[in-house]
């Protein structure tokens, strides 16, 4: 087991978070278009790709390894047992074929679980679709990946000509088990590391590494995790002053009355979104113009990001509106941000999030949009001094904590909880960049990505989008139980989108007269 990789504590939250109703892999719903005249097996064609290139994606072989009596996080190892078939599968669309029918059992799929004693991900190749489309669902828990290490994965599948390119076999390396003596000589070199420089601790923080025995028994994890928990203190204390810098900044934006009022409007009201979810998803997707949207955010003043906010809000108003079930109060969205450093492609979690208001309390689309860019920037503006903190909060690990998690996540799905508590957001708003150029996955052309990301309880609907070449492709999910059919709202996004536009970007006098 010399080549164990422990999950970091943010990796690991996502496996102790699962339960029956709560799945917690992300995927997506991509369509594609086989060339004319096409006479292979797509299907065959597309594992055997694969299979020639999960070398680029080491963690697609990994599985997982629990600790001892679940005393401390589990490890990725790699599979020995792996077998490709196991992993991708060719599934039956049934009539009429359609985009719609595929999307209803997408969401079916999504809701069951991965099987944890294999490698974390499935691919599902669609066949026979209209329009000589072939859909493709890929499911991989959030544990091993989130949507900027995803973009890494996007070399492994996608060429950019119809014809693969070529990849270079996978060179082989060999495995080296450290010996008691070895561990000893690398922790005394570790050791006079750090001594080189005791007053640099910032550099100390930066370059320290302890041994660790890499095995799964209980001794060597005490082990590993005793340096582990050296090298954090090390590392936390190289910190100190931008987490003291940090601090002061939060304590600073709280003592600040604006910043109170700011606060203030990241209160989410109650809504019937916000309720314990089943074990069923509903999900559906839907594309709009990338450079019309660009249009409305550079005319508005603002980003793409408040353009989605905006339209996801004012889809939302409207499905509540005609329930009857808007709240007087602004609702708010939760919304990752990325802390990955451009070029990081490490296949693992470098996220955290913030509470923005979304201003479905305000009528007129422009007013909305306005008023969302100045909530966005304000929300922005409040968690930046956690940025610098998230970093040493991710990798925590306490022993017994693995267990204590399970069983407290456990309770709270089977407490409805989530009714009665406040919920900390109304909805999850996510947009990931995607490639302008056009892609090929086994000579197919890729058409539309979208999304599907995860339900929770308390955050019953997740709205992520995608962009790629000139669209924005939305992928809309939710407990079936609180949206039966999520389609509705989808199909609300080309009017709200239009609605948007024209406020900010009026049609011509002419172009009726044009369009006669």
């Amino acid at each position: 087991m010399s080549d164990a990789r422990k999950l970091s504590a943010m990796d690991a939250s996502f496996l102790y978070l699962e339960t029956p109703e709560m799945p917690m892999h992300v995927g997506s719903m991509a369509i594609f278009r086989l060339p004319e005249g096409y006479k292979g097996d797509f299907f065959e064609d597309f594992k055997a790709m694969i299979a020639s290139r999960m070398h680029i994606a080491p963690i697609l072989k990994a599985r997982l390894e629990k600790a001892p009596l679940d005393i401390d996080h589990p490890s990725w190892v790699e599979d020995d047992q792996f077998d490709i078939d196991r992993h991708i599968f060719r599934a039956s669309l049934p009539a009429p074929r359609d985009r719609a029918t595929l999307e209803r059992i997408v969401g079916w799929m999504h809701a069951k679980l991965l099987n944890r004693a294999r490698p974390l991900w499935e691919f599902y190749v669609f066949e026979g679709m209209k329009d000589n489309e072939i859909g493709l669902y890929s499911k991989m828990h959030h544990a091993c990946i989130d949507g900027g290490a995803g973009a890494a994965l996007t070399n492994m599948i996608y060429d950019l000509t119809p014809v693969p390119r070529e990849v270079e076999p996978p060179t082989e390396r060999a495995k080296v088990d450290q010996e008691p003596r070895d561990i000893a000589a690398n922790l005394l070199d570790s050791y006079q590391q750090l001594w080189r420089e005791p007053f640099n601790a910032s550099a100390a923080a930066k370059s320290i590494e302890l041994p660790r025995s890499g095995k799964s028994d209980l001794g060597s994890i005490l082990f590993d995790n005793a340096m582990f928990q050296i090298e954090n203190a090390i590392k936390f204390a190289g910190n100190v002053p931008t987490l003291l810098k940090s601090v002061s900044d939060v304590v600073g934006k709280i003592a600040d009355p604006k910043s109170r009022e700011s606060l203030a409007g990241m209160m989410s009201p109650p809504t019937p979104l916000n309720k314990q979810i089943s074990s069923e998803r509903s999900f559906a997707g839907v594309s709009i113009p990338l450079s019309r949207a660009k249009a409305v955010a550079k005319a508005a003043n603002g980003k793409l990001n408040d353009v989605v906010l905006a339209i996801s809000s004012g889809v939302v108003r409207r499905y509540l509106i005609e329930r009857g079930a808007l709240p007087t109060k602004s609702m708010t969205a939760g919304v990752p941000i990325s802390l990955r450093e451009e070029g990081n492609t490490d296949a693992n979690n470098q996220v955290f999030g913030m509470i923005c208001s979304i201003a479905t309390n305000v009528e007129d689309p422009r007013t909305r949009l306005e008023t969302i860019i100045a909530q966005s920037t304000k929300s922005k503006e409040m968690s930046h001094p956690l940025r610098a903190l998230m970093p040493q909060v991710q990798n925590i690990s306490m022993l017994g904590a693995p267990i204590m998690m399970q069983i407290l996540a456990l309770l709270y799905s089977r407490s409805n909880l989530s009714d009665v508590l406040p919920p900390a957001a109304n909805i999850t708003v996510s947009n990931v960049p995607g490639p302008r150029q056009t892609l090929y996955a086994a000579g197919a052309e890729l058409l539309h990505i979208f999304p599907v990301s995860i339900s929770t309880h308390g955050l019953a609907l997740n709205i992520t989008v995608q962009s790629y070449r000139d669209q924005l492709d939305f992928g809309f999910i939710s407990g079936a139980n609180i949206i039966p059919h999520v389609q509705v709202l989808c199909d609300m996004v080309p009017d709200e989108f239009a609605t948007l536009e024209a406020a900010f970007a009026p049609p011509p006098a002419d172009v009726k007269g044009a369009a006669e």
